[in-house]
């Protein structure tokens, strides 16, 4: 008898669970698109769409009432929220960690040239080392809960750090709602957690870095498998433009003020957050594929795939623990 009541009660409690099912959330956002995939007896749409939108108002430099931007403007009274002081001290970090590679002070340089939000410059030697003065994170902190600069010139760009908090910030909250299989993505960068809806590890593909700002040409390189790594993939393939039959790509260096010109077409990198993916992506793409694959290998926990220009042909190149996502 208590086999039996044991038994009944057990079907009746499963049967009273609400079932979860896999939902698809998608739009546009910090001037691209997302994609969300979760499992859960709710569609959380709304509730994901609010917290982007109250992330966006913080950290888009194109949005003029932004924190970000009334910062970069030295408006009075400014108080950072906590998705502002998240980035910029692990901007700070990731500064201190490539010697200046990664720079969110960056952004005069990336609006002369014409890949920011202002008006592209005249770009000329003189404006270059004019603009310099104004870079690097030493000219700017966090002290007592406000934004303390030592130069009135010095701007932030989030573009190589934001958008991956974007997606970490998606995905913490649907862990705190119980949600134990998800994948975030939101323009290219992308946080994992369990499995797909076929039971799998999440398979994110890694583009070729084809010359394509229109995305016409679009074909996958290789596919990793993911379940609680985040990833972001940085490259010259898409934003860049052609000025007297030379390319200008967006990666501009924050140590000499002028876009960067390698061999080093894409760098995917992946790492507990994708945060630090995205950070990381940008500066091993700054310093090329030597000081890279040096950078990587003396971090914990994170590995990188790099794709090269190897005399016309596309090579990949991996860090040591890379294989492992590869099936």
């Amino acid at each position: 008898m208590r086999i039996l009541f044991f038994v009944i009660t057990s079907v009746l409690f499963f049967a009273c669970e609400p079932e979860k099912e896999y939902h698809v959330n998608g739009g546009r956002i910090f001037g691209t698109s997302y994609r969300i995939v979760y499992e859960s007896s709710e569609d959380h749409h709304n509730e994901i769409r609010s917290l982007l939108d109250s992330f966006n108002r913080s950290l888009s430099t194109y949005d003029s009432t932004s924190i970000i931007s009334r910062i970069n403007r030295c408006e009075e009274g400014v108080v950072p929220d906590p998705f502002f002081k998240k980035v910029f001290r692990t901007a700070q970090m990731v500064t201190d960690q490539t010697n200046g590679a990664f720079d969110m002070t960056v952004a005069p340089l990336v609006n002369a040239w014409g890949f920011g939000f202002q008006k592209m410059a005249d770009v000329t030697s003189e404006l270059i080392d004019s603009l310099l003065q104004f870079v690097g994170m030493h000219h700017i902190d966090i002290i007592d809960g406000k934004v303390v600069k030592k130069i009135p010139g010095v701007m932030l760009d989030g573009g190589a750090i934001a958008k991956g908090y974007g997606v970490d910030v998606v995905a913490s909250h649907l862990t705190s709602l119980g949600v134990k299989n998800y994948m975030v993505e939101i323009g290219g960068e992308v946080a994992t957690r369990g499995h797909n809806p076929q039971g799998n590890f999440w398979r994110i593909g890694i583009d070729r870095p084809i010359d394509d700002p229109l995305v016409l040409e679009r074909k996958t390189e290789l596919i990793v498998h993911l379940s609680g790594e985040a990833l972001a993939t940085s490259g010259n393939y898409r934003n860049f433009y052609i000025r007297d039959g030379k390319k200008y790509a967006h990666t501009i260096d924050p140590r000499t003020g002028y876009p960067v010109s390698h061999n080093l077409l894409s760098a995917t990198i992946i790492a507990p957050s994708s945060m630090l993916a995205d950070a990381y992506a940008t500066a091993c793409m700054v310093i090329g594929l030597e000081e890279s694959i040096e950078l990587v290998e003396g971090i914990t926990d994170v590995e990188a795939c790099f794709i090269i220009d190897s005399d016309g042909e596309y090579e990949v190149i991996y860090s040591s623990g890379f294989h492992q996502f590869l099936r």
